[in-house]
């Protein structure tokens, strides 16, 4: 198959050559003033780099749409003239909805129209990786050469029928679960220090807060900025989980140890299931991965971002066992660490204990609270400039540490993925 790629970015370029690796003729393009290192880059896997849409969009069998959420209907509208008759249409962007509009706007009647989205970052081989497949408008021929592509590059290929579905628990999945993480990297900068150097912030359920942090911030700004901005289900997720982390908060200050506990055994007993099947994740593995050369001087955590995903869980009546068919690595870990915290009676008690008695954290999980409320208002406001900038001022605070965090937590998600 004759494969075009409009925009050759890290995701981009990742499946181009996967997709030639296995045979089929791989073009693409992207902004001219990365052509010539593209060329360098992709000649050795027999990739051509055209120079614009319009010819990758002529000779395309398969025409994939590459670029960021935010500027998708204006690339497919300046270059969706140009598809060539009966040729299959997909898009690789996060967010569905945005992304269907724009072809069902500009593409012509004949164009078949199956999408996708790898559920993994760049740093990950598309291989083993679990994809999402959606046939929006094609016939059946259509549907099945997009499987049997994904399945030469090994892709673990989940269907579903309607983007809808797959926007709303990639809400969750992404969008919300990014926003946990950048709330503790927020309050992290914030309080002015790094987290391995607080005995607060040493254990195994932190040091996945702390790599899942620092994998997220080694990232694009963009790229996060557009799952949650552009999500129309986000918004509601992200509002919830900033209601809750607030009204937990609250009965923390208060003290209010009766109601604190009815809430969270509420949610344990909703979440955490019985007839639910546990990740189960590996403690040894989890101490092992840690940036402190304290270890010894571990103190007792609230866990407050975790008590409130749970909490928010079930207010929006979401099973996240049910999402792990869109599962991305940040989200099987926090789902894990959430279910390694809760079903843990002893640590479930210290957590509960810290959080309403433990005077000595109150300032961090302040912090905390004040960063959930800063990411939700501008998900809520719809700013993505906003968005960006909040997030490279967080990026640049951990800039030194980013590539280390990156790697460990590569190394981290392999391990437990193994276990």
């Amino acid at each position: 198959m004759n494969i075009g790629i409009i925009g050759l970015g890290d995701m981009g370029r990742l499946y181009a050559k996967a997709f030639a690796k296995v045979g089929n003729t791989v073009f693409g393009c992207d902004l001219p003033a990365n052509r010539l290192r593209l060329e360098q880059e992709l000649a050795p896997h027999h990739i051509d780099v055209l120079e614009n849409g319009k010819e990758v969009a002529q000779n395309a069998d398969l025409l994939i749409y590459s670029v960021e959420a935010e500027r998708l209907d204006g690339v497919v509208a300046q270059y969706a003239q140009y598809t060539k008759p009966g040729a299959i249409v997909a898009g690789q962007t996060s967010v569905k909805t945005p992304e269907i509009a724009a072809f069902e706007k500009h593409l012509p009647a004949n164009a078949q129209i199956v999408t996708f989205h790898g559920m993994h970052g760049p740093a990950f081989d598309p291989k083993g990786q679990t994809l999402i497949l959606i046939p929006h408008r094609a016939d059946e021929d259509a549907r099945q050469r997009m499987l049997d592509l994904f399945t030469a590059i090994g892709s673990k290929i989940v269907e579903l029928a309607d983007y809808h579905e797959h926007d709303k628990i990639v809400a969750d999945t992404q969008a919300v679960t990014h926003v946990g993480f950048e709330s503790m990297g927020t309050a992290w900068m914030s309080a002015g220090f790094f987290p391995w150097e607080n005995a607060s912030y040493i254990g195994g359920i932190d040091n996945v807060k702390i790599l899942t942090t620092l994998r997220i911030f080694s990232y694009k700004a963009h790229v996060y900025a557009g799952l949650a901005i552009m999500n129309p289900y986000a918004k509601q997720q992200v509002r919830q989980y900033a209601v809750s982390e607030s009204e937990l908060f609250k009965l923390m200050i208060q003290e209010e140890e009766d109601a604190f506990r009815k809430r969270l055994y509420r949610a344990r007993d909703f979440v955490f299931h019985e007839s639910r099947k546990p990740i189960m994740l590996n403690d040894k593995v989890m101490q092992e991965f840690s940036l402190s050369q304290n270890h010894e001087l571990q103190k007792p955590n609230s866990h407050l971002s975790i008590l409130s995903m749970v909490d928010a869980w079930y207010h929006l009546g979401v099973n996240p066992y049910d999402n792990l068919i869109c599962q991305t690595p940040p989200f099987r870990l926090r789902l894990g660490i959430a279910e390694y915290l809760f079903k843990n009676d002893e640590l479930l008690e210290e957590s509960i204990q810290a959080a309403l008695y433990d005077k000595s954290i109150r300032g961090d999980d302040l912090e905390f609270h004040s960063a959930v409320r800063e990411w939700s208002s501008i998900i809520g406001y719809g700013d993505m400039e906003g968005y960006k900038k909040h997030f490279n001022k967080v990026q640049n605070f951990f800039q030194h540490r980013l590539e280390d965090g990156k790697q460990q937590s590569a190394e981290l998600i392999r391990r437990l993925m193994m276990e």
